[in-house]
């Protein structure tokens, strides 16, 4: 298995989380780290391990200009999981579209071809693989649902709003400050709760400033009301996994999503949380789930238990290792 970042979430949740499941059933998983800079020469320098090998997974990795060639010599089946839209340039800010690379999109072709198979997230990033890709199966980013735990509906009254993100994604959240504003005038006790290494300054709301760890961020989610995902609807934004709202889910609460990729699929809208694309539609449906406690805890039940029948890792880890078994022959 090879990847350029081991601390990616990407490896961490998806196939990293498989190995276990892997080596279960009989399978030796060696994880190597390959240089971003410089490349050349880090296939070659690992074709001893790769003759030994009998599949070789990328965990995100796009291969450079003549990678592929070299990998395609050995007969080694490849299988690529994919997350995100690698073919894109993240853009700069939420409200500018994503640049394109031809580098990239090179790149990420070259290594469809060269794969047997491609896991990807969403059906997005699935349909974007199938234009160079021979196979391309569809695996959800999973969530350990025993990691969260099933609170008391007592623990649910609070009117605690949580966010969940890196600090490049504060900007997304900033698109809410008008309604949580205009809702904190209302509600005396509401708070937003954001868990991150970086917070942002609003006086007119409570703010609670939570930093992001893997342990910290149940307990965080624990004690909350609703859990927030605003989006930008762009290429980039398309193709993400919606995870934050996994999680959400996992732990109870009720979501407001921005209609956005994923989020149209995971979130059940008035089932297990509601979908917003403008601002009066966040506030209207954030009054709804804080004012309408009975109406949360439904919606909360109902997302915890989607994430248990189709998103938690005990289903979605055992169909991951299915395929990389049948990839290997």
């Amino acid at each position: 298995m090879w990847t350029t970042d081991p601390s990616l979430p990407s490896l961490r949740h998806r196939v990293g989380a498989a190995i276990p499941e892997l080596e279960s059933r009989g399978w030796q998983v060696h994880l190597h780290v390959l240089p971003s800079r410089p490349w050349i020469g880090r296939v070659l320098s690992r074709r001893t391990p790769l003759e030994q090998s009998r599949l070789l997974v990328l965990a995100k990795v796009r291969l450079r200009p003549l990678e592929d060639r070299l990998l395609r010599r050995t007969g080694i089946p490849v299988v690529l999981d994919v997350d995100d839209a690698v073919h894109l340039r993240r853009p700069r800010r939420p409200d500018l579209e994503p640049q394109r690379s031809w580098l990239r999109t090179a790149k990420f072709a070259a290594t469809c071809r060269l794969a047997h198979l491609v896991v990807a997230g969403n059906e997005i990033l699935a349909d974007t693989a199938r234009r160079w890709a021979r196979r391309v199966e569809v695996v959800p980013t999973p969530v350990e649902l025993e990691r969260y735990p099933d609170r008391a509906p007592a623990d649910r009254r609070r009117h605690t709003l949580v966010w969940i993100g890196l600090p490049e994604n504060l900007d997304e959240l900033e698109r809410l400050r008008p309604a949580v504003g205009r809702l904190a005038r209302e509600i005396p006790d509401l708070t937003l709760r954001v868990v991150c290494s970086r917070f942002p300054d609003w006086p007119e709301v409570r703010l609670e400033g939570v930093p992001w760890t893997s342990e910290g961020e149940t307990e965080a989610l624990a004690g909350a009301a609703v859990g927030l995902m605003p989006l930008s609807d762009h290429e980039w934004n398309r193709g993400k996994c919606a995870f934050k709202l996994l999680q959400y889910m996992a732990a109870g609460l009720p979501c407001v999503a921005s209609p956005v990729g994923a989020n149209r699929s995971v979130v059940a809208d008035g089932v297990s949380g509601f979908l917003a694309a403008t601002p009066e539609q966040w506030e209207g449906a954030l009054r709804r789930l804080l004012c309408d406690f009975e109406l949360a805890l439904r919606l909360g039940r109902a997302g915890r238990e989607r994430v248990r029948r189709d998103f938690d890792r005990r289903v979605v880890l055992p169909r991951l290792a299915d395929l990389l078994e049948e990839a290997a022959g």
